[in-house]
């Protein structure tokens, strides 16, 4: 799949994959999607976070504080209060801390409050993106705290390709599952 150069391709990609993502969860039993993450998951890559996520609510509440991120940066940042996308203490360098943060955050949440809390931040992101114009998500340098990536991007990055990363853990959790 390309990445969405417009308005109209980012909310297509942003449903579709959101789609995709969600009819592999709902063709998963309630077994596997309560079951932990077998060990081969730790090992399926270099990233933190083949080590980091150890079942399906963790993946789905990290797509949420994703989306959360975005909502407060870019809704901060329209009232005139300057934030980055990544907040202090962390920055792009440090960002893994973050992600670990928003896991231990969310130990406590069921996997039925994760698919809620999910689903309503997908319709938040597409909600806010549908109200920016196809040059505002795609002309470079249309806001100053963007930097030099289009507002859009970021909001690739939160959605369709979020939800690819997820896909992509999920499958092999089902995979091993059914090896097992």
């Amino acid at each position: 799949m390309s990445r969405a150069t417009t308005k109209t391709d980012l909310v297509i990609a942003a449903n579709e994959q959101f789609d995709k993502m969600w009819k592999l969860i709902e063709l998963m039993s309630d077994e596997q999607q309560n079951a932990t993450f077998g060990s081969e998951m730790a090992a399926a890559g270099k990233e933190a976070h083949w080590d980091r996520d150890k079942n399906l609510r963790d993946v789905l509440v990290h797509l949420y504080e994703w989306h959360q991120l975005l909502l407060n940066w870019i809704n901060s940042n329209r009232n005139g209060e300057s934030k980055p996308f990544i907040p202090e203490p962390y920055n792009w360098k440090t960002y893994q801390a973050m992600n670990v943060e928003f896991w231990g955050k969310h130990q406590n949440t069921s996997l039925t409050d994760a698919k809620k809390m999910l689903k309503e931040s997908h319709k938040d992101v597409i909600a806010l993106i549908e109200a920016f114009s196809n040059d505002e998500l795609f002309a470079k340098k249309t806001f100053d705290w963007t930097g030099t990536s289009p507002l859009g991007a970021y909001c690739v990055s939160a959605t369709s390709s979020h939800y690819d990363w997820a896909m992509k853990k999920l499958k092999k959790h089902k995979k091993a599952l059914v090896g097992k």
